[in-house]
C-alpha cells in the first residue's frame, strides 16, 4: 500500500503541537547550580603520594596532554649493612587541558591510583595557556574527588580479602592452642 501524499507532513506538525503544549524547562546555569551525577568527570586530580613517576599515563595519552618531568634520588640504607635504594622525584606533572579529551584513559592506566575524576567543570580561563594545569593545582582539585560509593552488601568477597581472613583466623587458631595447653 503506497503512503498517503502529505501524511510525512502531518506527522511533522503533530510533534510540534505536542512540543508546543509543553512547558519550556530553562537551566538559569550561572544562579543555580546543576544538579550533577556523583561520579560525573569533570576534571582530573592528581593524588601525589601515590604518583611513582611510572610514566604510563603520559605514554598512554593519545592527546600527548600530560607532562611529567622527574628526578633520580638515592635513599639511604633502611638497616645498617643494606644498600641504598634510588627512586624517582615528581619535579612536574602538568595536564594541559585545552589538549585533554576527557577519555580517562590516563586514570584507567594509573597503576597506582593517583589519578581520579572529579566532578568540578567551571574552570574556564581567558587565556588558553592557562589551561595547563600544574600539580599544585591538580592537587587541589583532588580535594573535590567524591569518595567511591559503597561495596554492594549482596556481592561475594574479594579472594584476596577471603584468602586473608582465612589465613589470620588459622594464625588465631595456632596461637590459641599452645595457651590452652600450658593451662
Amino acid at each position: 500500500m503506497a503512503p498517503i501524499p502529505g501524511s510525512g507532513l502531518a506527522k511533522g506538525l503533530a510533534v510540534t503541537l505536542r512540543t508546543m503544549t509543553k512547558k519550556s524547562v530553562t537551566a538559569q546555569y550561572p544562579d543555580a547550580q546543576p544538579d550533577l551525577p556523583p561520579r560525573t568527570r569533570g576534571v582530573i586530580g592528581l593524588f601525589e603520594e601515590n604518583c611513582t613517576v611510572c610514566m604510563l599515563c603520559a605514554r598512554e595519552c593519545p592527546d600527548w596532554c600530560i607532562y611529567i618531568d622527574s628526578h633520580k634520588e638515592t635513599v639511604p640504607a633502611a638497616t645498617p649493612g643494606g644498600r641504598e635504594r634510588s627512586r624517582n622525584v615528581l619535579d612536574r606533572f602538568a595536564i594541559d587541558f585545552a589538549l585533554c579529551m576527557y577519555c580517562g584513559i590516563c586514570i584507567e592506566v594509573c597503576p597506582f591510583d593517583a589519578l581520579f575524576w572529579s566532578p568540578e567543570f567551571e574552570y574556564a580561563e581567558t587565556d588558553i595557556h592557562d589551561l595547563t594545569h600544574e600539580r599544585d593545582k591538580l592537587r587541589e582539585w583532588m580535594w573535590t574527588v567524591p569518595a567511591p560509593p559503597a561495596l554492594d552488601p549482596a556481592a561475594e568477597e574479594p579472594k584476596e580479602v577471603a584468602t586473608a581472613r582465612k589465613t589470620a583466623e588459622k594464625l588465631a587458631a595456632a596461637q590459641a592452642e599452645p595457651q590452652e595447653g600450658e593451662s
